[in-house]
């Protein structure tokens, strides 16, 4: 049986003035001092120069409704489907500064189901 490493689920989200204020100063941050970036959040710029943000899982939370970026905000999500499957295992969250404007999306591991001694 086959299992796919990891998914990526695009997040369809409100983005606010007050979200995209934090997620600036965070950019400006790392530009000046890369060391000053919090734990769990680890910044990057394409190779078409758009700022990178992935978010692990210890510095974010999915609530109904709603993600929150410890120490950046909160965004609210539309729609009320879940974001990734029961039981998914390393998620991280990863925001990137397109020209379009902001694309967030999350990464994660399916659970692994094995069907062991079916007889």
């Amino acid at each position: 049986m086959s299992h796919s490493k990891s998914r990526e689920v695009i997040l369809s989200i409100k983005v606010t003035p007050e979200l995209v204020k934090g997620l600036d100063a965070l950019r400006a941050a790392w530009k000046q001092n890369p060391g000053a970036i919090p734990k769990g959040l680890q910044c990057s710029e394409s190779k078409a120069g758009q700022f990178v943000l992935i978010a692990a899982e210890s510095v974010f939370t999915t609530l109904p409704g709603a993600c929150v970026i410890k120490g950046i905000g909160a965004m609210e999500l539309v729609g009320t489907e879940p974001l990734f499957e029961e039981g998914a295992s390393s998620k991280t969250l990863v925001l990137r500064d397109t020209v379009e404007g902001w694309r967030f999306s999350v990464k994660y591991v399916p659970p692994i189901v094995r069907e062991r001694n079916t007889k």
